[in-house]
């Protein structure tokens, strides 16, 4: 009985210390969601404002003759895959790597540490990705798509739709599609059409990569913090059963030495 009695002290010890660290954790996710957020509606008001933009020049049949536009090719893919820089997430992750798993043959760019432990590739953070870096990578991109290299660019990122809800999703970014009508009647371009779209495009997949790691950040912190709120309810839950079963135990114990005693003093 006692050595019962000492392992379920000694589990008490180990799930209310769990406890401690999940309410951490979700007190550390929740002062890093105002300020993600924050960042979140800026970087996608940027690219709302630079898709809006290329589709216009996209319209115009002389941009037609951009290589940004090219819809020949081989099919091969390079994907910018972001998630998270550390576990203890719920599925967040996972759903990521599952839309990667779902496109065969796709060569993989990773932005955020699970990512690039997943699917190799030199190590970069989500939290804390400069706008330098994407800027840099956004025209690596662009160069490679414009020479040939590979024929389509997506980006998995995982979209913030609530608090309690985050969902992985595949954006297409280049070739542009050709759009009906002609969008830019009226607009003088300068030098012309053809420019004017090149120069747009690497801006507009750099407001796209950044809207994505800025809205995969705050998706991971939701998803932290809705994790270890459930993480934390178990924990109690366990807690008030191991407590119960130890002070039935415990009564148990003192009960069997009183009957003990009583027996050998009427001898």
């Amino acid at each position: 009985m006692s050595a019962d009695i000492k392992s379920l002290r000694s589990s008490i010890r180990s799930v209310d210390s769990m406890l401690h660290l999940t309410t951490a954790m979700g007190l550390v996710a929740s002062s890093k969601i105002y300020r993600a957020s924050e960042e979140m509606i800026r970087a996608r008001q940027y690219a709302e404002a630079l898709k809006v933009m290329t589709d216009t020049l996209a319209s115009c049949p002389e941009c037609r003759r951009s290589p940004y536009m090219r819809t020949e090719g081989e099919g091969r893919t390079r994907l910018i895959v972001i998630a998270g820089d550390r576990g203890l997430c719920g599925g967040y992750n996972s759903n990521v790597f599952r839309a990667v798993d779902e496109i065969s043959g796709a060569e993989t760019i990773c932005i955020g540490k699970r990512a690039c432990e997943r699917f190799g590739g030199e190590l970069t953070l989500c939290g804390g990705y400069t706008c330098q870096q994407g800027h840099a990578l956004a025209e690596r991109l662009c160069g490679d798509f414009a020479d040939g290299q590979y024929d389509r660019l997506g980006m998995v990122s995982t979209d913030y739709v609530s608090m309690m809800t985050q969902t992985a999703s595949v954006k297409w970014l280049l070739p542009f599609e050709k759009t009906d009508g002609d969008r830019a009647g009226g607009i003088e371009f300068e030098p012309d059409e053809v420019s004017v779209m090149n120069a747009a495009v690497v801006e507009y997949v750099y407001g796209m990569l950044m809207w994505g790691v800025r809205e995969s950040f705050a998706s991971e912190n939701a998803a932290r913090r809705m994790a270890m709120d459930s993480a934390g309810r178990n924990a109690r839950q366990m807690l008030d059963d191991l407590r119960l079963t130890y002070n039935r135990a415990r009564q148990g114990a003192i009960t069997q030495e009183i009957t003990e005693i009583v027996a050998g003093s009427g001898r």
